[in-house]
């Protein structure tokens, strides 16, 4: 088995020291790896010990998340993670790649290609939500509330703690024995961390920015047609399989795959899911 070597490092972005993981050589296929909420980078070390061998893959921890240090002021928006990410990857020198965006890493990655769809080489799409169907009730719920509304901060605050993190790991999944329990372990202690709460209350009360701008990145989608491998977990309880095959309106030829498990599908399914990661990247080059 070909394990790879993989690389720990931080690069200096506008103030803000992102850690990244980065494996293989750049000038294999370039897998860009964005996480959701409330991981990091962590959550695809698997993924990395799956696929470095053969592509060159980086994975950032989004400002507010991981190891990321972002400095005091930052403004805690999906506008600004994704100029953060923007910034990263002109830093590092990549011009061509396929983002693998998940859950927060979809709104992130969606802004990145409308800015740089010249950047886009493919799609890889694993429960990042762009539909309005695609919303669960509970994800209506937390989109709701809006800055400075009464008693928003502290509604939102309520899925910042252990059991709803442990949770969005185990939930709607197969088998739970084969969810390791460092995922929402390592999120939680992450989360507890000095100003890192207040920071995802403010990303939660900016979520619904990015449903404002579904009807955009959808007609992004339709204009540039990029060629998409869309991975689902089907149990997943913010975003549901509706949005998952709403994508294939917008791109009829994009490849989609439900799997039986939760919102963190690759802990439970990457043995399926790698090898379809992997054939996607050799077909596109």
């Amino acid at each position: 088995m070909d394990i790879p070597e993989v690389r720990h490092r931080f690069a200096d972005v506008g103030g803000v020291r992102v850690f990244y993981r980065e494996a293989g050589e750049p000038g294999a296929s370039t897998l860009l790896l964005l996480h959701g909420f409330p991981s990091s980078s962590a959550q695809f070390r698997r993924l990395i010990d799956a696929l470095g061998g053969r592509f060159h893959v980086v994975a950032p921890d989004l400002p507010g998340f991981g190891q990321t240090e972002a400095p005091a002021g930052f403004a805690y928006t999906f506008e600004r993670l994704a100029d953060v990410v923007e910034a990263f990857v002109e830093r590092l020198g990549l011009r061509r790649f396929t983002p693998y965006v998940f859950d927060y890493g979809g709104p992130v990655g969606m802004r990145l290609a409308a800015r740089h769809p010249e950047w886009i080489a493919g799609l890889i799409v694993q429960n990042a939500n762009a539909y309005d169907e695609g919303l669960s009730d509970l994800a209506r719920d937390l989109v709701a509330h809006r800055p400075g509304a009464p008693g928003a901060r502290e509604a939102v605050a309520e899925i910042l703690v252990l059991p709803v993190t442990r949770g969005q790991y185990e939930g709607g999944t197969s088998d739970a024995e084969l969810i390791a329990p460092d995922g929402w372990t390592l999120d939680q202690h992450y989360l507890d961390l000095p100003g890192r709460r207040d920071a995802q209350i403010d990303l939660l009360l900016d979520y619904h920015t990015n449903v404002a701008l579904y009807p955009d990145w959808q007609r992004w989608l339709r204009e540039h047609r990029p060629p998409t491998l869309v991975l689902w977990g089907a149990g997943d309880a913010f975003f549901t399989v509706p949005g998952a095959e709403a994508y294939l309106r917008d791109l009829p030829e994009a490849e989609l795959h439900l799997f039986p498990t939760g919102h963190f599908a690759l802990e439970e399914c990457l043995p399926e899911m790698a090898p379809l990661i992997a054939a996607f990247l050799d077909r596109i080059g």
